[in-house]
């Protein structure tokens, strides 16, 4: 990549997550250092307004304000052209998304997002695969809350099991458990749009079914089925288990990851979600609420009510909220021949996985594209398959997540 006058452009500051964004890397990075980076947007008073938040008059200047539209494709290749690394919050992704990745592909500029819409993201693999090859774009999406926990555990497991056992876990159980947080309203439009496409779409329906939709060409087969829909009781956590509503993003994530990195953890290699319940009866009413909730959004009139009602994009919680919110997710690897010698991971962050934490591991992905010395080479990335160990060090130095080997209970 020739020089850029940016490290990081992140794209849709003045929205709601743009801004925890551009707070962290202010409070992190700083505007004077050694991090280049600009922010970007549609609106400059708006831009100017959220950067007033937390700079001061004569700090100000020192952080960029760039004017670029999806709409307008010049506006974004400029964008693109001037900086290493681009990340946007600007979603929903298969609305406001492929222009900017179109634009990175095409000027070599590396790129992040927190899209968890599977349609797209196959659509994006499909037309942009083999030019991001070319150019030595490394687009990477989900570097949020889905799927850089569930993504970089599964990753940071099978490392410490072939490290201490030689073999890779030939299944990852990942569960869920104690959290604090809500969805965000950037996630809720997502999945709202994702729906909206499938009513004149009956193939998206398909390809969120198939587990191994997001997969390369060639390796979109395995032993694994439908994601959980009911309540099930897990012998290894000792506990009834309930869908948990992001295992349709996270398993393709980290089934893609296998597959990019040339199938390491073997092509029989297993990998589910479930959130960990108290009870039987509490598994039932969170598998049935669930059913019955995406029963309801099926419905376009539903949906419209849900829009209404439901956090919009640009909308979250407070500071205090947002600090007093946590997530833990523990991950069961199974060895393939001695249940004995099976690995136990817990993955946590220190604040809301929606918002605070989301934001910390958005602009920590981006730096590492930006600043890092990653191997691999242009295309269409998982976190895992591409920044692995580089931003897994970046996560529990700076943004507030923990990985840690934990006893088998």
């Amino acid at each position: 990549m020739s020089a850029r006058k940016y490290d990081i452009i992140v794209l849709g500051a003045s929205g709601f997550t743009g801004r925890l964004v551009m707070e962290y890397l202010i409070a992190n990075y700083g505007t004077n250092g050694d991090l280049k980076w600009a922010i970007a947007g549609r609106n400059q008073s708006k831009l100017e307004e959220v950067r007033a938040l937390y700079l001061a008059d004569k700090q100000q200047a020192s952080l960029p304000i760039l004017l670029a539209d999806s709409s307008d494709p010049d506006s974004l290749a400029a964008l693109a052209q001037s900086t290493r690394a681009m990340c946007t919050t600007v979603g929903p992704y298969a609305l406001y998304g492929t222009a900017v990745v179109a634009a990175c592909v095409s000027a070599g500029t590396h790129y992040c997002d927190l899209a968890g819409e599977v349609q797209w993201m196959a659509e994006i693999i499909s037309s942009y695969q083999v030019e991001a090859e070319n150019s030595g774009a490394r687009i990477v999406h989900t570097c949020g809350f889905d799927s850089i926990p569930f993504d970089l555990g599964a990753w940071f497991l099978q490392d410490a099991m072939m490290k201490e056992h030689g073999v890779a876990a030939i299944e990852i159980k990942t569960r869920v458990g104690r959290f604090s947080g809500a969805a965000s309203g950037g996630t809720i439009a997502s999945m709202l749009n994702m729906l909206s496409e499938a009513d004149d779409n009956s193939s998206i329906l398909e390809l969120m079914d198939n587990p191994y939709s997001l997969n390369p060409e060639g390796a979109t087969t395995g032993p694994d089925g439908p994601d959980q829909s009911g309540a099930v009781y897990d012998p290894d956590f000792k506990q009834w288990t309930s869908p948990f509503v992001m295992a349709a993003v996270n398993t393709r994530v980290v089934r893609r990851s296998n597959a990019l990195l040339n199938f390491p953890w073997g092509k029989g290699f297993h990998y589910n979600e479930a959130t960990l319940c108290k009870s039987r009866a509490a598994a039932t009413r969170n598998a049935v609420a669930g059913k019955i909730g995406m029963g309801l959004m099926g419905n376009r009139t539903a949906r419209g009510l849900a829009a209404r009602i439901l956090p919009k994009p640009g909308e979250g919680p407070s500071q205090q909220v947002r600090e007093k919110g946590f997530y833990e997710l523990f991950f069961h690897g199974i060895h393939p021949l001695d249940r004995n010698k099976d690995m136990r991971v817990k993955v946590s962050g220190d604040m809301d996985p929606g918002y605070g934490s989301t934001s910390k591991m958005l602009a920590e992905s981006a730096v590492c594209l930006a600043k890092d010395d990653i191997e691999v080479g242009g295309g269409i990335w998982t976190p895992a398959s591409a920044m692995n160990e580089l931003l897994l060090d970046r996560l529990t130095n700076k943004a507030g997540l923990k990985f840690e080997i934990i006893p088998v209970s």
